[in-house]
């Protein structure tokens, strides 16, 4: 008999293929700890939901459930680890005033729209009178009026953001030993040692930086030197090629660190906090637009309150691309931004409610988690061509299928960060086994939406077309989008902006101690960091504390580079955005000197280094957070 050594060898291949995607996640996809074992949901499949009651039996498909046409298998991830997306973005969090954006940094620059994904390469300008937010896990970073920043690098351990003027407020909340954050301005390079609380200021020609400490540590490269500043500081970097460093006391408060401290504040009380990881992007709005309650078979849910009729998620918003990612959604609400690219989606009890994924790990990011529906011999053709595109939340342990190339690994961890499944599941689905997806059969749940306003950017609860139930039911789940992006598609929908940083300021390099991704290596020199001419003030002053190293590490994961089919504007000349300063040298009366600054500092100061001096809530802190 030749069909016992047929089935050894069958399971001899699978074992094989399982064991390097097994090897990279077996510790996120072991059982919850015994904190999180109230969260932990059945790993059954979820079945389409009645309308007016929570899901019961979730193991088999409704009745009147017919499937017209086959699933296809989807295309096996052929991609190497080191040509995955980043796990992480930045959002765009708040706006006042009037706020431009530019993305990747070359054509149109647009008014900045709520909840768009920011990534390397991408401009903001905060013009005058206006203050601006963005996002980054755990860290938020404020803009301050006629500021202008570029996104150098961003992945999952690196933070390197180009400051050419303006000021920046930011806390960084997490750092690991092996992150880097680091503020690139005109004249030096900022990198972060601690979590803290910091300020950048960059006057508007461009010939000194001000950092100011009030929590935390950093280190300061620039003009051949290095420098640390340390908590209950602020130093002043003067002139370019070589610097000139003052130390002072931490002035008083002003209205922008009002703002930026209340905003703190309100992200220090979110009560979502209990309810998902901490370094998930954009979930601090979630508990002034929802409530949280505890859902039988999935644990804590979150519910929108106050949208409009006929809501459903991933409806009122609109698509656009972001490079690597390809198409990706951006919605509308103040609080659509952690609900739309982290977590599932289950209709419960006659309502929408959003489920989050484990809270011990950071989750990766993803462009919406959403099934396509379409294919050949569907009615009108959805997602074929030239004809409408439908899609669908996806629902809570039911496996997200990336329509950008990936590695087999991020398919793994895009899916077990963000919603209760296993490896095992995921390898099911790219076997080509048949899934019941629970919320193509919720009445509502699929968006059908026109060409044009698919690959325009164009609101999709205002262009949609009206497919018949039963098709849209039975439509098979399609993992290729044939639509092809449009310079609308790049540029979102913002509007053409009149405000824009002058061109003195686009075209001023930065200095930065590591030079980011090629295509974002415009504009900034290398220096490379040396013993600080400053280190003396630990002798003399208190010496930090250790920090325990955090056990959450990630690798980090470049960029894939942006495809050729998506139409971007004409190349403009290079510029060297990032240059290198010349090597930082060590000279003992330059190191004389810096420790007389110390201890004149040290001898002046007269109160304790201030972690939160923002007692009354100024006037911005009345509006909305993320309101506009």
């Amino acid at each position: 008999m030749k069909t016992p050594r047929v089935l050894l060898i069958a399971a001899a291949l699978s074992g094989l293929l399982i064991l390097p995607i097994t090897r990279r996640v077996s510790a996120q996809d072991q059982p919850a700890p015994p904190a999180q074992q109230d969260q932990a949901a059945p790993q059954d499949q979820a079945p389409p939901p009645d309308q007016t009651q929570a899901p019961q039996d979730q193991t088999q498909a409704p009745q009147d459930q017919t499937v017209a046409q086959p699933q296809q298998a989807p295309p096996p991830p052929d991609a190497s680890p080191a040509q995955d997306p980043p796990g992480r973005v930045a959002r765009l969090s708040y706006s006042n005033g009037a706020v431009s954006f530019q993305p990747g940094g070359q054509g149109d620059w647009v008014t900045a729209v709520q909840n768009r994904p920011l990534t390397n390469g991408d401009n903001l300008w905060a013009d005058k009178d206006s203050r601006a937010e963005f996002q980054i896990g755990s860290t938020s970073v404020r803009m301050d009026s006629e500021t202008s920043v570029t996104f150098l690098d961003l992945d999952d351990r690196t933070t390197q953001v180009r400051l050419s003027q303006g000021t920046l407020i930011f806390r960084v909340r997490h750092l690991d030993d092996e992150d880097h954050f680091e503020i690139d301005t005109p004249n030096s390079a900022f990198q972060v040692q601690r979590t803290g609380e910091y300020r950048v200021d960059v006057n508007s020609t461009g010939d000194e930086t001000d950092v100011t400490v009030w929590k935390g540590r950093g280190e300061v490269t620039g003009g051949g030197d290095s420098f640390v500043v340390i908590a209950g500081q602020r130093a002043t970097f003067a002139g370019t090629d070589k610097l000139d460093h003052q130390i002072g006391q931490v002035p008083a408060p002003d209205d922008f660190e009002d703002f930026a401290f209340d905003r703190d504040h309100h992200e220090d009380t979110a009560e979502s906090s209990n309810y998902i990881s901490t370094e998930m992007t954009g979930a601090e709005d979630l508990d002034e637009y929802g409530h949280w309650n505890y859902a039988a078979d999935y644990g804590p849910v979150w519910t929108p309150v106050g949208v409009a009729v006929g809501w459903a998620p991933y409806r009122f918003g609109h698509w656009v691309w972001v490079a690597p990612w390809g198409w990706t959604w951006v919605e509308n609400e103040p609080w659509g931004f952690a609900p739309f690219h982290y977590g599932r989606w289950a209709f419960i009890g006659g309502g929408w409610g959003w489920v989050p994924g484990p809270v011990l790990v950071r989750p990766v990011y993803a462009p919406a988690l959403v099934a396509f529906v379409g294919g050949g011999g569907f009615g009108i053709g959805i997602g074929v061509g030239v004809g409408p595109v439908g899609w669908f939340p996806l629902g809570p342990r039911e496996v997200f299928v990336p329509w950008y190339r990936t590695s087999r690994v991020y398919v793994n961890n895009v899916n077990i960060t963000n919603t209760r499944v296993t490896v095992a599941q995921v390898n099911t689905v790219y076997g080509g086994a048949h899934v019941a997806y629970a919320n193509q059969h919720v009445a509502n749940g699929v968006t059908v939406v026109s060409h044009d306003t698919f690959v325009n950017a164009r609101p999709a609860a205002q262009g949609m077309v009206k497919v018949d139930a039963r098709q849209l039911a039975e439509a098979p789940v399609v993992h290729n989008i044939a639509a092809q992006p449009t310079h609308a598609s790049v540029t979102g929908a913002g509007r053409l902006a009149a405000a824009r940083p002058p061109a003195a300021v686009v075209n001023r390099s930065v200095v930065g101690t590591r030079m980011p991704a090629a295509h974002t290596a415009m504009n900034v020199r290398s220096e490379t960091p040396g013993p600080p001419a400053s280190a003396r003030m630990e002798e003399q002053g208190t010496s930090p504390r250790a920090e325990t190293p955090s056990t959450n590490n990630r690798a980090a994961t470049p960029n894939v580079p942006r495809p050729a089919t998506v139409p971007r504007p004409p190349a403009e000349p290079a510029r060297p955005l990032v240059r290198s300063a010349p090597p930082v040298m060590d000279r003992p009366e330059h190191n004389q000197s810096e420790a007389q600054k110390f201890s004149t500092w040290h001898q002046n100061q007269s109160a304790p280094a201030r972690s939160a001096p923002h007692q009354s809530a100024p006037a911005h802190a009345s509006k909305p957070k993320g309101g506009r």
